[in-house]
């Protein structure tokens, strides 16, 4: 490969997106997080629907995402994110509206309203970030916690005669009718980079066509509240999380 092929745009990766700003990011090293921002930013961009998008924040780690990407952003109450999404949708058919959630915001306290939404099928999208933990306030057992995993509460491992299944809430989505398009990626290697960033374009554009609800699921790590290094909670991710969650299509109509 000679210099001139390595300037391509298609090889450049690591150029910052426009709509990214430069605000210095709260997440801890290694988090996921960031670089689902970047994706969501260049998706915008090369769609060019910066001016017609609208995101709504959730509560947790992600909930300055905001202060990040410079687009019209909506706060919405801890796990409210799907019902605030509802209703700017259908006020503003024409705009592009996703939610941005962890799995605490999602599966837990917003159980409800996701189900409902995704149910009714609201042409809205959801990008779910699970990393089976509670990561902003300290740790605890989440939802999609796996069994025998250590959290804050569950110091000798979540025991499914105490605190139940971990939670397929993605498998569930798929389910219902009014779900278009349900995924589950990661972004953990520059492949699983990609194939993200083109189920969230995928996402935002069924949500323009007014096909329903479609559902990103990013499969993520958490290497502070796992009590890792970002290399070594990549493996046990991989090792870990993707028997419990795989990776791949659970829906495409």
């Amino acid at each position: 490969m000679n210099a001139e092929d390595i300037k391509k745009p298609e090889n450049i990766v690591s150029a910052k997106p426009r709509l990214l700003n430069d605000n210095n990011m709260h997440y801890c090293p290694g988090c996921s997080h960031g670089v689902v921002h970047k994706l969501v930013a260049e998706v915008i961009e090369e769609m060019g629907i910066e001016h017609t998008t609208i995101g709504i924040a959730p509560v947790g780690c992600a909930v300055f995402a905001y202060n990040y990407v410079d687009i019209d952003w909506i706060e919405a109450a801890h796990g409210r994110a799907p019902a605030v999404a509802t209703a700017v949708k259908r006020l503003n058919p024409d705009r592009m509206v996703f939610t941005y959630q962890g799995d605490g915001d999602l599966a837990a306290i917003g159980t409800a309203e996701t189900i409902h939404a995704a149910n009714r099928g609201e042409n809205i999208a959801i990008i779910f970030i699970n990393n089976a933990i509670y990561g902003m306030t300290g740790g605890q057992m989440a939802p999609t916690t796996l069994e025998g995993m250590t959290t804050s509460t569950t110091p000798y491992g979540r025991r499914v005669d105490l605190n139940g299944y971990p939670l397929k809430i993605t498998e569930i989505l798929a389910q219902l009718p009014g779900t278009c398009y349900v995924t589950r990626q990661s972004v953990h290697t520059p492949a699983t980079v990609k194939k993200a960033k083109a189920a969230i374009k995928k996402a935002f554009a069924n949500s323009l066509a007014g096909k329903g609800t479609s559902v990103v699921e990013i499969v993520s790590t958490c290497n502070s509240g796992w009590k890792m290094s970002p290399a070594k909670a990549n493996e046990w991710m991989v090792d870990n999380m993707f028997p419990a969650y795989p990776p791949g299509d659970l829906k495409n109509i």
